[in-house]
């Protein structure tokens, strides 16, 4: 893949590991980034505000699938890994293939799991996983009026 910033699990875990030894905060953010937009920019720029290390979990071409339907992602994995782990604000980029990031919350403890603004702290579906260790939830970004799946449908005519 060429960066070095896209890990494996294992990986991941080692470099989160030393970053806490070197007395850094642990961000988490994650997403499907599929098509990046400004919106997608924003959330992650907020996530690194928080300060600390950011990771960035983006979520496998199954997994995507599960979730959005057919068609979906447009870009592949390692395609959208790549383009999230070239933007300066990113420190590690993992792609993961569950539905959603309890495992990976429970592999690496993040001090702050970073959602957008289409959720609000009580409705982070994994902040159950964060609160178990003593994690906290924060909603950072601009209002969600980007969408992956607005852009699509809008350029093809599709209501």
């Amino acid at each position: 893949m060429g960066n070095g910033k896209i890990v494996g699990r294992e990986e991941l875990r080692e470099r989160v590991q030393q970053w806490r030894r070197a007395g850094e905060r642990i961000l988490l953010a994650n997403g499907n980034f599929d098509l990046l937009h400004v919106g997608h920019v924003r959330y992650l720029r907020g996530a690194k505000a928080l300060g600390g290390k950011l990771v960035v979990a983006i979520n496998s071409d199954e997994s995507v699938r599960a979730l959005k339907g057919d068609g979906r992602p447009v870009m592949p994995a390692e395609e959208r890994a790549e383009i999230v782990a070239a933007l300066a604000d990113v420190d590690a980029v993992v792609i993961f293939s569950e539905l959603d990031v309890r495992a990976l919350i429970r592999e690496i403890h993040p001090d702050i799991q970073a959602k957008g603004t289409d959720y609000t702290v009580e409705s982070v579906p994994e902040r159950d996983a964060v609160a178990e260790y003593g994690g906290r939830v924060a909603i950072v970004g601009d209002p969600k009026d980007h969408s992956t799946t607005a852009t699509i449908r809008s350029r093809l005519g599709l209501p």
